[in-house]
């Protein structure tokens, strides 16, 4: 075969020029605020009140970082919002993988064991993916006050379970479907059950869909303000209201450095979870993506 090489014509390298200037700007759009929180966190006080608000710091400076973390007011208390970070991790954690688990299984039973209705059941589960929060508020709150987990990270932890449920279902369900069906009947007829045909078949071609879910529900989780304000107490409160309680916090002249610093300690995770997996979250929203 001959190799033909294609010469690009001047006007189609002059827009492809034009759409990378126009990605770059929006991308600079963007970033704007990310760069003037991160200068601003680094800034000493006195630099930050004349106004000189995209000037980079003549000395910069951890010292907001530090009390951010561990000096600053959030309430009553001056204890920073490190102790709320990891009230946020110890909240995460369990609840994405237990709503990863349980969305996996969802999503292979309803998939490669239909029963009759699973088509209906679906369909109202997906339900939860457009219930707004607010509605089920007083609700959850009277559920969480009967079973004793008030105020308390089981109870969050349920709660972001609960609601995390409708959206792996959704995402596993999309997967499997994609998966041949003949190699569980093949399984089947192996002597194969419920779970071992999952372990041994599906689970291995699941890492795709697995980056999906546990990225999405991290993100959600790790950002949520209104479940943490309705159900914790200050001792489990997660990081984002932790983070409103320390910017509204009036004690003296407003220390806008530590405020700034403090919202990057709480957008870290989620910052390092995207630029590290943002990739593989893209790949497996489109791998299941050619049947079903």
């Amino acid at each position: 075969m001959d190799n033909v090489i294609r010469r690009r014509t001047p006007g189609a390298r002059l827009g492809r020029a034009m759409l990378y200037a126009v990605l770059l700007l929006a991308a600079l759009f963007y970033l704007l605020p990310l760069a003037v929180m991160l200068i601003t966190s680094v800034k000493p006080l006195a630099e930050i009140t004349p106004g000189t608000l995209l000037s980079l710091p003549r000395e910069p400076t951890l010292a907001p970082w530090a009390k951010a973390w561990g000096e600053a007011c959030t309430g009553m208390r001056c204890e920073g919002i490190g102790v709320y970070f990891f009230n946020s991790i110890a909240i995460v954690v369990p609840a994405v993988l237990i709503s990863t688990a349980i969305g996996a299984l969802n999503g292979y039973a309803l998939t490669k064991w239909r029963f009759k209705g699973s088509e209906l059941l679906f369909a109202l589960m997906l339900f939860g993916c457009f219930i707004p929060f607010q509605v089920v508020l007083l609700p959850m709150a009277q559920t969480l006050g009967w079973l004793g987990l008030s105020s308390s990270r089981a109870g969050l932890i349920l709660v972001h379970v609960i609601f995390g449920i409708a959206f792996t279902t959704l995402f596993f369900r999309n997967f499997y479907v994609a998966v041949p069906t003949e190699l569980v009947s093949a399984a089947k007829l192996d002597g194969a059950g419920f779970f071992r045909i999952f372990w041994r078949i599906l689970l291995p071609v699941s890492a795709p869909i697995i980056v999906v879910s546990v990225i999405w529900q991290f993100t959600q989780i790790w950002n949520d303000f209104l479940f943490g304000v309705a159900f914790s107490a200050h001792n489990t409160q997660p990081v984002t209201v932790a983070l409103n309680n320390l910017v509204n916090t009036s004690t003296g002249a407003r220390e806008y450095n530590v405020d700034m610093a403090a919202a990057m300690i709480a957008a870290l995770p989620t910052l390092i979870v995207y630029v590290l997996a943002g990739k593989y979250f893209v790949r497996g929203l489109t791998a299941g993506s050619v049947k079903g």
